[in-house]
């Protein structure tokens, strides 16, 4: 088991320490985590600026060395909107981390929330959505597409256009990025992951073979959670699970082929 989307207290909206999170990795018997704290630059986010990537990377490396025997602690961060914050995404990513996740998660000052869904319908945010997310894809540069259908999991439900999709998996194909399996919906009330079987198919049928899979935990009981059902649905769906080592994509299983490279 592995779980390639996790976030400790160098994100604004979590307490739980990397030592901790190790700790629990141990006794779960987790082959791979992969910590991926949010790096935010919206102004109208209140994680804006949190990210203290040196700390972070101190953190971690105290954590391998007491645990690196045990679990493999893999380096990440996930940023939202890169495409919007060019110059800092470069400066970021040039430290030397395991994958970066890029992801959506504000429409200029609007997030998904209550207040947010009570003027703005489903189909209305979705396409603001989906628009900015094409702009994403199209900027590239990271490893892996966060959360593909991020809103589903305040609005629980979805909706998109087939063309749409379509170019957002191509894009990403062809950029060398994967989409993950997140799990987090499912402790969130929701039936399905994000994305589910729909949008999965989908990207199978554009040519997608590869995905991640992680929990988006921001406490250390959630560590893990339903990443083992993940694995299962990614495998009915003939997707090959992955992860990213030095931000090359390998392949998952035993720990010794998790130093083999994934071609596909």
């Amino acid at each position: 088991m592995w779980d390639l989307h996790v976030h400790t207290a160098f994100s604004c909206d979590s307490e739980a320490e990397i030592a901790r999170y190790a700790q629990r990795a141990v006794q779960i018997g987790l082959d791979a985590v992969c910590f991926t704290d949010h790096v935010d630059y919206n102004p109208a986010d209140h994680g804006c600026r949190y990210y203290r990537p040196e700390e972070f990377l101190r953190s971690l490396h105290e954590a391998r060395a007491a645990y690196g025997e045990q679990v493999m602690l893999c380096a990440g961060m996930e940023f939202s909107e890169p495409h919007l914050y060019g110059e800092q995404f470069a400066e970021l990513s040039r430290l030397p981390f395991d994958c970066i996740i890029g992801s959506i998660h504000w429409i200029g000052n609007m997030f998904p929330c209550r207040e947010v869904r009570a003027r703005c319908a489903a189909k209305e945010f979705y396409t603001l959505y989906w628009n900015e997310m094409l702009k994403t894809v199209r900027h590239g540069g990271f490893d892996v597409l966060g959360h593909l259908d991020f809103p589903k999991r305040y609005y629980q439900e979805i909706w998109y256009r087939e063309d749409t999709m379509r170019e957002i998996f191509s894009r990403l194909i062809d950029g060398g990025m994967v989409p993950e399996i997140n799990t987090s919906s499912l402790r969130k009330g929701y039936p399905e992951t994000l994305p589910g079987d729909e949008l999965l198919q989908l990207y199978r049928a554009v040519g997608g073979r590869c995905v991640t899979i992680g929990s988006d935990a921001h406490t250390v009981e959630d560590l893990g959670a339903d990443c083992d059902a993940a694995e299962r649905m990614a495998e009915e769906l003939g997707l090959v699970p992955v992860m990213y080592v030095g931000r090359k994509r390998r392949m998952i299983g035993q720990r010794k082929a998790l130093s083999i490279e994934c071609s596909f």
